[in-house]
């Protein structure tokens, strides 16, 4: 873990317009495990694929979840796109190991484009929505659909 922190490793920025939601972020979990600094703009234009319904229906059973005993253990459910794509890698990475966690502290995700992100842009071409046959949705949607204010 030292030997990540004491060499600089290339930022990259990535534009999640348009790019599949599972795909993206397995790309962005493999870049962030390599080392590097990965910045995810425009995080409320990834895509879900699949019909409309039936993901507000899944994701209102997940909100569903909850500790009777102890609302301490309840899983923390996110209503930002921000949020929501950061969970998903944060799925994907060893959360219980150091290299895990010194991954995900190099994932920053902004809705939007922040005007001072500077770094080598790249396109993941394999997670684009283009290949989709059937329908999908945002992460946008699918956030105000269950309560993100959209500040």
């Amino acid at each position: 873990m030292s030997s990540l922190r004491l060499v600089p490793r290339e930022k990259l920025v990535v534009d999640g317009s348009g790019l599949i939601l599972g795909r993206l972020a397995s790309k962005v979990a493999k870049l962030l495990l390599e080392g590097y600094e990965v910045y995810v703009i425009n995080a409320e234009k990834v895509v879900i694929s699949g019909k409309r319904d039936s993901i507000f229906r899944e994701y209102e059973k997940f909100l569903r979840i909850k500790s009777k005993v102890n609302p301490k253990y309840t899983p923390r459910h996110y209503r930002r796109p921000d949020n929501l794509f950061r969970a998903t890698v944060k799925g994907m990475l060893p959360r219980k190991k150091p290299k895990g966690k010194a991954a995900f502290s190099r994932l920053k995700v902004f809705i939007g484009h922040p005007e001072k992100i500077e770094g080598k842009k790249i396109e993941i071409q394999e997670a684009s929505s283009e290949r989709l046959k059937s329908s999908f949705i945002t992460l946008g949607e699918l956030a105000r659909r269950f309560g993100w204010k959209e500040v």
